[in-house]
C-alpha cells in the first residue's frame, strides 16, 4: 500500500474531511468512487469517496457511510493509501518517492554513501536524504548527480560534485 494523502481534519458537519495530498495526481486519486484505505490498530479500512471538491488546492472529501462530524473525527491524522498496482505509470526517468526510499546510494568511485530514508522537495527540485557513515547527507536528485537509478535492485549511483558529500552532511 502506497501513501497518497493524509487526512488533516474534519470539515463541516456533514462528514467531510480535508486531505493533504501526497500525490501529483490528486484529481485522479481523489475522484468520486475512488477506493482508499486507512490503517489502524483494527486493520485496514476501505473508504469510498462519495463527494469531492478542491479548496485552496486541497481535496475536501466525503466518504460513503460517513455523513456526520462524529463519523469522521477519528480519521484526523490518518494516512490514505492505495495498492501499488493502482498507481499511474510514470514516464522513464521519473519515480515515486516510495520507490527511492530504501535504495542504497553509492558514488561512481565506489564509496558507499548510505540508504535513502526520505525524499524532500517536489517535482521542481527534489533531494534524497541519505543516512550512512557520514550521518545524514542531502543529495540533489538531478540527472547530472544521480547518474543511475535502479528501483528493482534498490540502488542509486551518484557522481557528486567535489565537496558535496562533505558540505551538507549533518
Amino acid at each position: 500500500m502506497v501513501l497518497v494523502g493524509r487526512i488533516a481534519r474534519p470539515h463541516g458537519l456533514r462528514g467531510q474531511v480535508v486531505v493533504n495530498p501526497e500525490t501529483d495526481f490528486a484529481g485522479q486519486r481523489f475522484r468520486t468512487g475512488a477506493r482508499l484505505w486507512t490503517r489502524s490498530a483494527s486493520g485496514d479500512e476501505p473508504l469510498v469517496v462519495s463527494s469531492v471538491r478542491f479548496q485552496a488546492g486541497r481535496p475536501v472529501i466525503g466518504f460513503e457511510g460517513k455523513s456526520s462530524l462524529d463519523a469522521v473525527e477519528r480519521l484526523a491524522g490518518m494516512e490514505l493509501r492505495v495498492p501499488e498496482e493502482a498507481l499511474q505509470p510514470l514516464e522513464p526517468g521519473r519515480y515515486y518517492e516510495h520507490q527511492l526510499v530504501g535504495c542504497a546510494v553509492e558514488s561512481v568511485s565506489g564509496e558507499r554513501v548510505g540508504r535513502v530514508v526520505r525524499v524532500e522537495g517536489g517535482p521542481g527540485g527534489s533531494r534524497l536524504v541519505v543516512e550512512g557513515g557520514r550521518g545524514e547527507v542531502l543529495i540533489p536528485f538531478a540527472a547530472e548527480i544521480s547518474v543511475s537509478v535502479d528501483v528493482d535492485t534498490k540502488k542509486i549511483l551518484i557522481d557528486p560534485p567535489e565537496g558535496l558529500l562533505e558540505l551538507n552532511q549533518q
